[in-house]
Parts: structure tokens; C-alpha cells; sequence
């Protein structure tokens, strides 16, 4: 059974080509446009093995805030947090989580997934 990750990413061809390239390697991937949005579809009846978030987004909540909110409701949930324009330090994120840094290539986000237990 493919793993399913939530994809949150403002910028629509960045979202969509990241979806794509998810999707090759196997995983069910849902998509959202902001925080809130991802909020919506995590609280639904779906259930994610991961998410992958953009920290610089419009809404009520940046992507490190939605990163603690889904570790606080699902700590099985591995999250994987990507940004061109922020490197969080120490501290920042939730425990276990992974940073990724824009642009995302192919093997970038391969060996990501990797390392969070995403993928084989």
C-alpha cells in the first residue's frame, strides 16, 4: 500500500511539480495551498504517514507553526519542512522533523524521505 503525504506549497508550479515527482516515486500525495488549507484536510478522515511543508506561506500560520500542530495531534506523522528563503535553526522545528532547501531537486528529496522513513 503506497504511503500518503500531504504537500503544502503556496506556489502552485512548485506544488505541482513537486506532486508529480512524489507521485512517480510511489506516494498517494494530497495538496494544499496554505496552512490552513492543510489543516482542513489533515483533521479529515485521511490519515498521513508525512507531510511536507513550505515555511513562507499566506494564512494564519507559517509552515514551522503547522509542522508543531500536526506533531502535537499525530506524532507517528513524519514531517519534512522545505524553504528557499529560511534555514531554521536549532530548536525550531518539531522533534524528528527534516529541512529541506530550495530549489528541491530529485535525489535532494529522495534521500529525504529516506532519512524520515518515508521511503525504501
Amino acid at each position: 500500500m503506497p504511503k500518503s503525504l500531504l504537500l503544502v506549497e503556496d506556489d502552485g508550479l512548485i506544488r505541482m511539480d513537486l506532486a508529480d515527482a512524489l507521485s512517480d516515486m510511489g506516494f498517494d500525495v494530497a495538496e494544499a495551498a496554505n496552512a490552513d488549507e492543510a489543516l482542513n484536510i489533515f483533521r479529515g478522515s485521511l490519515e498521513f504517514d508525512g507531510i511536507l511543508t513550505d515555511i513562507d506561506m499566506p494564512g494564519s500560520m507559517n509552515g514551522i507553526a503547522l509542522a508543531h500542530q500536526i506533531a502535537s495531534q499525530d506524532a507517528q506523522c513524519r514531517i519534512i519542512i522545505i524553504s528557499g528563503r529560511y534555514h531554521p535553526g536549532q530548536g525550531k522545528l518539531p522533534d524528528g522533523a527534516s529541512f529541506l532547501g530550495k530549489p528541491v531537486s530529485q535525489q535532494a528529496l529522495e534521500a529525504v524521505l529516506k532519512e524520515a522513513g518515508l521511503s525504501s
